[in-house]
C-alpha cells in the first residue's frame, strides 16, 4: 500500500504536471529573457515526460515496477532483485522479450525492449516534487554516473528511454516525442541546468 500512495499522489496532481498534453518544445520558451528563468522552465517541460507513468513504472522509489496508467503493482507480484533484473529465477526477461508482443485473445500487449530493467534504487522519484527530480538528474551519484552530457545522451537516444513513445497496444505513449525531450534537455543544460523551485 504505501508503494501505490505516492504513485496515487503523482496521478492526482497529474492535471497540474501536464500528463496527457503535448510536449512543447524548446522554441516555446525562447521569450523568457533570463536563463535561469528559462532553464527551469524548460525542466518543467520535461517533467510532463518524467512524471508520466510510462517513466514512474520502472523508476519506483521502492518496491518494484508498477504497471499501466493507473500505475498498479505489477501483476504477476515481482521484486527488484539484487541487479534491477527481478528475483533469481524469475528475472524480468521471463516474460519480457526484446520486442513489444501483442496478446493472441485480447487487446493490450506485453511490453518489451532489450534491455529491460528497473531504473537502480538510486534513480527512483515515484513521489517527488520536480525540483527534487531534477537535483537528482543532476547528481552523478544518483543518475548512474552521468555527467550533464551523458543525460543528454541517455534522454535523447537511449532505446529503454525510447520505448517510453512505443509502448505497444494498451499503453499511453508519454507526451511529445523523444527527439523533443532530447533537444528539451539540450535547452535546459545549455541555459544552464536550473532546477524548478
Amino acid at each position: 500500500m504505501r508503494l501505490l500512495f505516492p504513485a496515487a499522489a503523482v496521478l492526482a496532481a497529474a492535471p497540474a504536471l501536464g500528463l496527457a498534453q503535448d510536449l512543447r518544445g524548446p522554441e516555446a520558451f525562447a521569450s523568457l529573457a533570463d536563463p535561469a528563468e528559462r532553464s527551469a522552465a524548460i525542466f518543467t517541460e520535461m517533467g510532463k515526460v518524467l512524471t508520466h507513468p510510462r517513466c514512474l513504472n520502472c523508476h519506483p522509489v521502492e518496491g518494484g515496477p508498477t504497471q499501466g496508467e493507473a500505475m498498479e503493482a505489477h501483476n504477476p507480484p515481482v521484486v527488484r532483485g539484487p541487479a534491477d533484473l527481478g528475483a533469481v529465477g524469475m528475472a524480468c526477461t521471463t516474460c519480457h522479450g526484446g520486442d513489444n508482443v501483442a496478446f493472441t485473445g485480447s487487446p493490450g500487449s506485453i511490453p518489451g525492449h532489450q534491455p529491460w530493467a528497473l531504473a537502480h534504487v538510486s534513480m527512483g522519484w515515484v513521489g517527488l516534487g520536480l525540483g527534487e527530480i531534477c537535483a537528482q538528474l543532476k547528481d552523478p551519484a544518483r543518475n548512474g554516473g552521468k555527467d550533464l552530457e551523458a543525460l543528454h545522451e541517455h534522454n535523447a537516444r537511449d532505446g529503454l528511454v525510447g520505448w517510453g513513445w512505443h509502448p505497444g497496444e494498451g499503453r499511453e505513449p508519454a507526451p511529445g516525442s523523444q527527439e523533443i525531450f532530447g533537444a528539451l534537455t539540450r535547452a535546459w543544460i545549455d541555459s544552464g541546468a536550473e532546477c524548478p523551485a
